[in-house]
């Protein structure tokens, strides 16, 4: 066994136990809510990006701050899909709604 495959196998574990520990402290919505915030750019674009000049989700609600109020409305209209793309993302059900300010 070359030490590439052992590196690869001793990692499984390592991701299991990190899994089990958020899971069991409550952390993986936390979590998910970062990675989610920090992918903003990723998913939305830079143009939306350099537009949200804040960003943040609570009880399942992301609060975004638009700084322009066209870009504010396009997104309002599109607002089921930016949901659906957020949580395809993170792989749950994490996003039920969007409120812009």
């Amino acid at each position: 066994m070359s030490s590439d495959n052992k590196r690869q196998e001793d990692g499984k574990p390592l991701n299991s136990l990190v899994d089990k520990i958020l899971k069991a402290y409550g952390l993986q919505d936390k979590m998910k809510n970062y990675d989610l915030i920090a992918a903003w750019p990723e998913l939305m674009g830079p143009a939306v990006a350099k537009r949200t000049t804040e960003i943040r989700i609570e009880k399942n609600v992301l609060y975004l701050k638009i700084d322009s109020s066209v870009m504010r409305d396009e997104l309002f209209s599109g607002k089921q899909i930016i949901i659906a793309r957020c949580n395809e993302y993170v792989g749950a059900e994490l996003i039920t709604d969007i409120w812009f300010y």
